[in-house]
């Protein structure tokens, strides 16, 4: 049955002028990578909820990433946070990820959660908390060497309350000389992601406010350094769509992190609120990629993908595979647009034409596609069945509650 709806999905997709073999192969080539931290207990601002089974330590959390990637395919690389998971012997936990098919991905440093960050990590007043958080910047670089990761990925929560608590002028400078300390500290190869957010946990300012703050950092840094987009970081209504085209033509895009919101940061499942609104931004990258198999210099196929989510009363396997699966449905959707003829329609400015050509792909049932795909990739055809059926879920009940937290 499958057979006979992948065959009239691809005869369809060939009328509409769609290379579906090219299209399968860029289906192949996209990788997510899981967050350790969203293994563990998490929760709101009010509570944290502890649930049954969770990872008790950053091996555990390995080892329910790789039930992701055994049944998407999909998420060969789990992102660590340190301290969270902070361990003796790094080696070993390169071992052991290597063990599951798995590798490390970015080292997340956290600057967010020592009582001596009350009023800032790299912009505090104080030079010995500067210092401080100078000196952990470093340790996660090196943490990455130890692990061969490529990417130190990097979130402030610095900033203030209320007008006048800070110079925002000098916070600015001492950013830039600790993020210069690092970035020298860094080999030629590994990238510097700077990420940036409106607001919270300040609500009058934030240091590293929105991407053209991150962007002129990075420029300022050199070219190891690049802006990482994350869904939930921006004022309602913001078109992320075009500040990721706009990043990517600057070729300073170097990661997105994928979640859902409704309101502000609620970091949930990606795409539970706004589909369209991923898809649009997969679409802007999927046409920068173009440019690359055209011959035109583009980073769209050097961007880092990750989840950040925070599954508050979820199961988290299973939450983590449907977003993978939510991305890769989004992706194929994208890949989907007719580029020649959205091109003709932009030159002619014909406006109804061009979003036509936008919408049309949108709207394409890809369930065919993506099962032909992951069959051939080895990955589960449905990947949240094959793992609700695999008994992992109440292998690791026998963990208890009391698992790692953020």
């Amino acid at each position: 049955m499958t057979d006979k709806y992948y065959a009239l999905f691809e005869e369809q997709q060939k009328d509409r002028g769609i290379n579906i073999e090219k299209v399968k192969s860029k289906i192949k080539q996209l990788k997510v990578e899981t967050p350790s931290w969203g293994f563990g207990d998490s929760g709101t601002r009010f509570k944290v909820f502890e649930q049954e089974g969770v990872p008790r330590d950053p091996f555990e959390k390995f080892e329910d990433a790789a039930q992701v990637h055994k049944f998407t395919g999909t998420s060969p690389s789990v992102a660590i946070h340190i301290p969270w998971d902070k361990v003796d012997d790094y080696k070993a936990l390169k071992s052991h990820a290597e063990s599951l098919d798995l590798s490390i991905g970015a080292v997340n440093p956290n600057l967010f959660q020592d009582n001596d960050y009350k009023f800032g990590s790299v912009t505090n007043v104080d030079k010995s908390i500067r210092q401080k958080a100078t000196d952990h910047l470093l340790e996660c670089v090196d943490i990455a060497k130890e692990v061969d990761s490529k990417i130190v990925s990097l979130w402030f929560a610095d900033g203030t309350n209320y007008p006048g608590q800070a110079d925002f002028r000098q916070r600015k400078k001492w950013m830039q000389e600790c993020l210069q300390t690092m970035y020298d500290k860094m080999d030629s190869d590994m990238r510097m992601l700077i990420e940036y957010k409106f607001f919270e946990p300040a609500f009058y300012h934030t240091d590293l406010a929105d991407w053209g703050m991150a962007f002129n950092m990075a420029n300022k840094l050199g070219p190891k350094a690049e802006v990482l987009v994350d869904t939930g970081h921006h004022p309602q209504a913001t078109n992320i769509e075009h500040i990721v085209a706009y990043l990517l033509d600057e070729k300073r895009l170097g990661g997105f992190h994928f979640n859902s919101r409704k309101y502000a940061d609620d970091d949930l499942i990606v795409a539970a609120h706004n589909p369209h609104e991923i898809y649009l931004i997969l679409q802007q990258i999927v046409a920068a990629e173009e440019d690359s198999d055209q011959g035109v210099v583009s980073t769209a196929g050097n961007i880092a993908y990750m989840l950040d989510q925070c599954h508050n009363v979820e199961p988290k396997i299973p939450a983590m595979i449907r977003s993978i699966l939510n991305v890769q449905n989004l992706y194929a959707k994208a890949c989907l647009v007719n580029l020649e003829e959205l091109k003709e329609a932009q030159e002619k400015q014909d406006v109804l034409r061009a979003e036509q050509a936008v919408r049309e792909a949108y709207e394409c049932d890809v369930t065919p596609l993506l099962q032909a795909v992951r069959e051939e990739m080895g990955a589960a055809v449905d990947p949240m069945k094959a793992y609700q059926e695999s008994g992992y879920a109440e292998k690791i009940l026998t963990r208890g509650k009391g698992g790692a937290s953020w």
